[in-house]
C-alpha cells in the first residue's frame, strides 16, 4: 500500500525551488561505495558540485550531457569529505527501507540550464 507524508501548506511547497541543470561531470565518489559527484551547469558562471547516491543504478557516463532536476535551494553539505550543493530528484522503488531502483527525473527536451521547475 502507497503511504504519503502529511500534507503541507502551499507556501512550503513553494520554497523549494527545483531547477533544471545539466551534468557536464559524473565520477565516482572517490571515498564512498555508492555516490556519484556530478559537476553542474545550473546556469551561473560558478556552477556547483552534488553528491547523489545512485551508483547501483547509473554510471558516470549515463549522467554525462544529460538534464536533470535538482532542489536547488538546499544547505551546502559534506558528504564523505566533498561538498553537496544540493539534491538530484529521483523516483525510488523500495523494498521497506531499501531502494530497489532509482530513476532520475529528466527533461524530455532541451531546456535552458537554470530554468525553474514549477
Amino acid at each position: 500500500m502507497t503511504e504519503f507524508l502529511p500534507q503541507i501548506s502551499f507556501e512550503d511547497f513553494a520554497k523549494v525551488d527545483f531547477r533544471v541543470v545539466t551534468v557536464t561531470k559524473a565520477e565516482l565518489h572517490p571515498d564512498a561505495d555508492r555516490l556519484l559527484k556530478l559537476q553542474i551547469d545550473d546556469g551561473t558562471s560558478e556552477g556547483r558540485q552534488i553528491c547523489a547516491g545512485m551508483k547501483a543504478w547509473y554510471t558516470p557516463e549515463e549522467l554525462e550531457g544529460s538534464q536533470v532536476i535538482i532542489v536547488a535551494n538546499l544547505e551546502p553539505r559534506k558528504i564523505r569529505g566533498e561538498i553537496s550543493e544540493g539534491m538530484v530528484v529521483a523516483a525510488t522503488k523500495r523494498n521497506g527501507e531499501d531502494a530497489e531502483d532509482v530513476a532520475v527525473l529528466r527533461c524530455d527536451r532541451p531546456m535552458p540550464t537554470g530554468s525553474k521547475v514549477s
